[in-house]
């Protein structure tokens, strides 16, 4: 089942309140709450048990949407694909099924789940715009009710990749037909400040492009033609790779381009946090 056009508001991936309120009484919907707190990872998961949306399920950015951390590939590695799958196939989500990730509000926790799900190629998702926050808003129905669902068999379809390593990266370089763009904000970008990885500074080349950025004063995600002022001065044409600390906020910017019709995207996902872990690679500062 594919529906090209719940997204509403002129956007592939962002679907507002009302809109999921309404696709919600579609029995293949189902929710995905993503909350989370890198400073107190059990946030998420406390606060989906005070309140959450009617049948929706937890899923963990640590547990589900991450892999187990080693030397290399960033403090938030990508999980293994099929282990993604199994689990997804455990809370009741098949193929078929229409999913809706939200968070807090800040979306990129739902940006997070959302990638993975395009990587295993499912083919109908969407994000909560404004997150549960926005949902809270419009005085729609929340629960404390926990809901099991009848196991599935989910199958990963095979999809053309969009992610990229620190070796790619580095051939960007001399690339003229690429751009890489920093998503952290301006002062971790300069390396005035680093409060979590153990070097300051940015990648070389990167350009910044904070990913808060992409969202408008009520906290939703900006519509489209916000969108292409936004990023207007990266030519259309190009390919773009995107990264942040450690893959997670950078998904934002990678629907931020996508939303304003840049049609070669790609993430870092290892990001910064892969970057330096690599003796060889260098970093630039601005200060």
């Amino acid at each position: 089942m594919k529906l090209t056009s719940m997204g509403g508001e002129g956007m592939k991936y962002f679907i507002s309140a009302s809109t999921a309120y309404t696709l919600s009484k579609n029995k293949h919907v189902r929710f995905l709450d993503c909350r989370f707190d890198l400073s107190n990872p059990n946030y998420g998961k406390e606060e989906f048990h005070k309140s959450h949306i009617p049948a929706a399920h937890y899923i963990d950015l640590n547990k589900n949407l991450s892999g187990a951390k080693k030397q290399h590939g960033g403090r938030h590695p990508l999980p293994d694909l099929n282990t993604f799958s199994e689990f997804l196939g455990s809370i009741g989500i098949s193929n078929d099924s229409i999913i809706i990730c939200y968070d807090s509000g800040t979306h990129e926790n739902a940006a997070r789940c959302l990638m993975l799900l395009k990587l295993i190629g499912h083919q109908t998702m969407f994000i909560l715009n404004g997150g549960i926050d926005s949902w809270s808003k419009n005085n729609l129905p929340t629960t404390t009710e926990l809901i099991m669902m009848e196991p599935k068999n989910y199958h990963p379809r095979e999809t053309e990749s969009f992610i990229v390593d620190h070796q790619v990266v580095s051939k960007s370089f001399e690339d003229t037909h690429s751009v890489l763009i920093d998503s952290r904000e301006d002062i971790r970008y300069r390396g005035e400040v680093e409060p979590i990885d153990a070097i300051a500074g940015h990648i070389p080349t990167a350009v910044n492009y904070f990913w808060k950025n992409t969202l408008s004063e009520n906290g939703l995600f900006k519509e489209k033609d916000e969108l292409k002022e936004h990023f207007s001065a990266i030519p259309n044409e190009k390919e773009i790779i995107v990264y942040c600390g450690s893959g997670v906020t950078g998904c934002v910017n990678v629907l931020a381009l996508e939303e304003a019709g840049y049609p070669n995207v790609k993430l870092y996902a290892g990001s910064y946090s892969d970057w330096i872990s690599y003796s060889e690679n260098k970093v630039e500062k601005k200060l």
